[in-house]
């Protein structure tokens, strides 16, 4: 888990020329408060989701509000944990601690892309 208090950022490096030309990569922040057990679970559970379901085709942002209030404030956080999808488009948020895996896909609309990442996994 990266040091909490810090912006960090991580990104799946297992893609494959053939991979990268078909899907989009994902650029998703999640928005924490502090090294608490809720933004904690939030964390694995979006790790999980992403590796799972997005096939290594994202980078995440992972934004602590209490170092960074600016951040927050420029994207209009008002709740943690808070995840949003800045691409592909449309800009989508959800709260919470991401422990329902098909609302997180509904809400941030990556059901279709989840699904083609599971029909077509790397070779």
């Amino acid at each position: 888990m990266p040091q909490l208090g810090v912006r960090s950022t991580e990104s799946s490096g297992r893609t494959t020329p053939h991979r990268r030309t078909r899907l989009t990569s994902f650029i998703l922040k999640l928005y924490v408060t502090g090294a608490t057990p809720r933004a904690e679970t939030a964390i694995a559970n979006l790790r999980r989701i992403c590796e799972q379901e997005l096939g290594g085709q994202y980078q995440l942002e992972i934004i602590d509000v209490l170092e960074h209030p600016q951040a927050a404030e420029d994207d209009k956080i008002l709740a943690t944990p808070t995840l949003i999808k800045q691409l592909p488009p449309p800009l989508r948020k959800v709260i919470g601690d991401l422990s329902d895996k098909e609302k997180v896909l509904l809400g941030l609309e990556l059901q279709q892309h989840a699904h083609d990442v599971k029909s077509n996994p790397p070779t």
